[in-house]
């Protein structure tokens, strides 16, 4: 029998995790009986945690920022990106299969002492029209992708350099680190590769007052998405379940 995903979720809404749960197992072409659910919001890593367990990795987004100041973070935030981070040695000295999502490549940047922060790539909630690099091309994860594609976004921190080791898979104009690869087999994306309009218009709902858009173009920034032809980056997580599972 093939070993299952762990999924690390870090959204402390219900509803917003539940939603983002059952997308990547629906865009991943995976069932519950092949994950492995943590919620970090409410649970910690065992203690005995061996990810030798795992086909692979992966985590989802989430509101929390790396590049804010400690004093600036909830205690649930500062919990879960520690536990996430604590996790990252391992993954990156043994190249285990990791696919960060949004949040994800704040992580692997930080583990890999990149340079994330606010100063400059942030792209508001809505889509971003993407290209694959040359590497990308060759990239497996990036099989049967388009060239150019549109996918859903939305944060505030983003890298601003590409980490030492790391290849460059995917770009935008507003962002140009949306998808790097460390080493062989640790992914991470700045957007959201399972993310639909239907997502997206429960992730406006339920975070229209955390800083990411004024409110009260909600429902203008939802007709947005329900208006976009988002279909690619699904393809990624498919690709990277088919590769490792």
């Amino acid at each position: 029998m093939s070993k299952p995903f762990l999924i690390l979720q870090l959204r402390p809404e219900t509803e917003a995790a539940d939603d983002e749960f059952a997308a990547i197992l629906r865009k991943g072409g995976l069932t519950q009986d092949r994950v492995h659910r943590i919620r970090l919001d409410q649970q910690t890593l065992p203690a005995d945690m061996s990810l030798d367990a795992y086909a692979g990795v992966i985590v989802g987004g989430g509101p929390g920022c790396v590049s804010d100041a400690p004093e600036d973070k909830s205690e649930v935030e500062a919990r879960i990106e520690s536990e996430v981070l604590s996790l990252m040695p391992d993954v990156t000295a043994r190249d285990i299969p990791f696919l960060g999502c949004c949040y994800g490549i704040g992580i692997l940047g930080k583990c890999l002492d990149g340079d994330v922060s606010k100063r400059a790539h942030s792209e508001p909630v809505g889509t971003s029209a993407c290209e694959v690099t040359a590497e990308g091309k060759a990239d497996p994860l990036l099989d049967g992708v388009p060239t150019a594609f549109d996918a859903f976004v939305g944060h505030k921190e983003a890298l601003q350099a590409l980490p030492e080791a790391c290849t460059h898979l995917v770009r935008s104009e507003a962002c140009p680190f949306q998808m790097v690869r460390y080493r062989e087999n640790v992914y991470a994306t700045q957007f959201h590769p399972e993310a639909d309009a239907d997502g997206f218009e429960t992730r406006i709902r339920i975070y229209r007052t955390r800083g990411y858009f004024p409110p009260e173009t909600a429902d203008d920034l939802i007709a947005m998405c329900r208006a976009a032809d988002v279909f690619a980056p699904e393809m990624i997580l498919k690709n990277f379940v088919r590769r490792y599972g």
